[in-house]
């Protein structure tokens, strides 16, 4: 047998076994139609991302706004600590996932999250924003309940922004913000 026939027998292989894979995947539906505003630049987006989320205990969010703003298959995924020490890990959610199991709690108990600061780095159509947050539980508190970065993934197309993926972790006396993703630093 040729080495060029091996290979494609192995491309071979290899499509009609991730056949079934691709097939158990459920379809992704397609986003809302977003506000052009809310997508027509990095700061607009991420404003948008923030403003989503944020509001009083007791009032209703905009999820198809939210979803509006993720490109398809996007991804949040928040660091997770065991309380008894043992390893950091993730927690993957979708979009709806995040709505369905996060959601709730922010609009019972409410929620306002906000940009601390931020470094943007772009090649192309792809951006990375290191975007620093705090996190109140109504917009009138003196000091916030949480800070953190949001590591958020951003996608132009050449009409629009997406959000591709947040990857986040909290700010903690051994884990404190960079000076350098604060503003005024």
């Amino acid at each position: 047998m040729t080495h060029r026939r091996a290979n494609r027998l192995v491309i071979l292989a290899f499509l009609l076994s991730a056949a079934p894979l691709a097939a158990q995947q459920p379809a992704a539906s397609p986003a809302p139609p977003a506000r052009p505003e809310d997508v027509a630049s990095v700061d607009a987006i991420l404003q948008a991302l923030y403003d989503v989320i944020s509001g009083p205990a007791g009032q209703a969010r905009d999820w198809d706004r939210m979803r509006s703003l993720f490109a398809p298959g996007a991804r949040l995924m928040p660091v997770v600590r065991n309380p008894a020490d043992g390893p950091a890990t993730t927690r993957i959610l979708s979009p709806d996932d995040y709505i369905t199991t996060v959601g709730p709690r922010l609009e019972q108990m409410g929620f306002f999250e906000r940009e601390i600061g931020r470094v943007t780095e772009t090649f192309g159509g792809v951006t990375h924003a290191m975007s620093a947050y705090e996190s109140k539980r109504t917009a009138e508190d003196a000091q916030p309940f949480a800070r953190g970065i949001n590591s958020i993934q951003l996608l132009n197309d050449g009409t629009r922004w997406w959000v591709v993926s947040i990857f986040w972790d909290g700010e903690r006396p051994d884990n404190p913000i960079p000076a350098r993703y604060l503003r005024g630093s």
